[in-house]
């Protein structure tokens, strides 16, 4: 029985030919990371390689580890094993792995959309024969509002939360979310004020892009001068002394879970709005379509619904169990709780 390229184990995804692991969860000798999330790149490995633009971003968030950063497209070779980086679309930095050997391509997707969101570096289609897929949100309810409408509606809440004197709270994760919002936040309604781990984080990403000026919540900081403008804040800050001083305020989640109906009553916010850094139902569906692959692998998500609806299509897809949380894990509460 011939070895498969690519095996789940239990420290992640194994590359035995070439003795490395893809986002493995458990500690490892050899480790290619897709991104920054905490799931998917995880402390105690002792060698790690990313993309280049993850690098500073892993350094942040894991400290002292040994890193070697490769750009889009660079073929690294390992054992004969061929490996590439290409844009996943997923947050900045983030990659999906294509690995060839004697002939056979997989590619492993890490977290994903195709929306080009104007921070990440857009998907890219990767021709392969097997396709390990996300599928976080793996549901035909969801699908997505494009993301300039979403944004026209946050600016247009912030606005009206300003013409009533209130201070607009706007949470989303210290990683991706945060600088998506971030970017396309309308400076000119007022000042953009942030949460110390959301702070930290975009001014590591400013050398690669340009964001709107933010200015840091310290103790100093009187809810005075936050009236009429808005906060950038992590999920795990709701309901901490550091929000309630900040009364009279009106609060809102971005997330694909706003989708839900009841979502926003569960995480006692004022209002939702509907922007995840995942692919919908229709462009998981789409992108393996481009690929060409016959074989599908689904992890992470709604896996037993989506496999299944992929082999009523003829494809030749299976599930499998992973360590990895799609966008419940990207709240890392690390870095998340430590207020300023």
């Amino acid at each position: 029985m011939s070895v498969p390229l690519l095996a789940f184990n239990e420290n992640g995804i194994y590359c035995a030919a070439a003795n490395v692991y893809l986002d493995p969860w458990k500690p490892v000798q050899n480790a290619i990371i897709t991104h920054g999330h905490a799931d998917h790149s995880r402390y105690g490995h002792a060698s790690y390689i990313t993309h280049v633009t993850n690098v500073p971003i892993i350094l942040h968030r894991l400290g002292d580890i040994s890193v070697y950063g490769v750009e889009w497209n660079e073929t690294f070779v390992i054992n004969n094993v061929k490996f590439s980086l290409h844009p996943a679309g997923h947050i900045i930095g983030s990659s999906q792995v294509r690995v060839e050997h004697k002939g056979e391509v997989w590619v492993f997707t890490g977290d994903y959309k195709t929306e080009d969101d104007g921070v990440a570096v857009p998907y890219e289609v990767v021709k392969c024969d097997t396709f390990i897929t996300e599928c976080t949100f793996g549901l035909p309810a969801f699908k997505w509002t494009p993301q300039a409408e979403v944004m026209a509606d946050v600016n247009n809440w912030w606005q009206e939360n300003q013409s009533e004197g209130k201070t607009s709270i706007l949470f989303g994760y210290s990683l991706g979310k945060a600088q998506r919002l971030l970017k396309h936040l309308n400076p000119e309604i007022g000042t953009i004020f942030t949460h110390g781990a959301i702070e930290n984080m975009t001014n590591v990403l400013r050398p690669m892009m340009e964001f709107p000026a933010t200015t840091l919540i310290t103790r100093e900081t009187k809810k005075e001068e936050l009236l009429g403008n808005i906060v950038l804040a992590p999920p795990s800050a709701h309901g901490t002394t550091w929000i309630r001083k900040m009364t009279p305020f009106v609060t809102a989640s971005a997330s694909g879970w706003m989708a839900f109906r009841g979502a926003r009553r569960r995480r006692a916010v004022d209002k939702g709005f509907v922007l995840s850094d995942h692919c919908d139902w229709y462009s998981l569906l789409d992108s393996i379509k481009a690929t060409g692959a016959e074989k599908i692998i689904c992890t992470h998500g709604y896996t037993d619904i989506f496999a299944k609806y992929l082999r009523e299509l003829g494809y030749d897809a299976r599930t499998e169990k992973t360590q990895y949380e799609g966008e419940l894990s990207e709240m890392d509460k690390k870095d998340e709780n430590t207020l300023t």
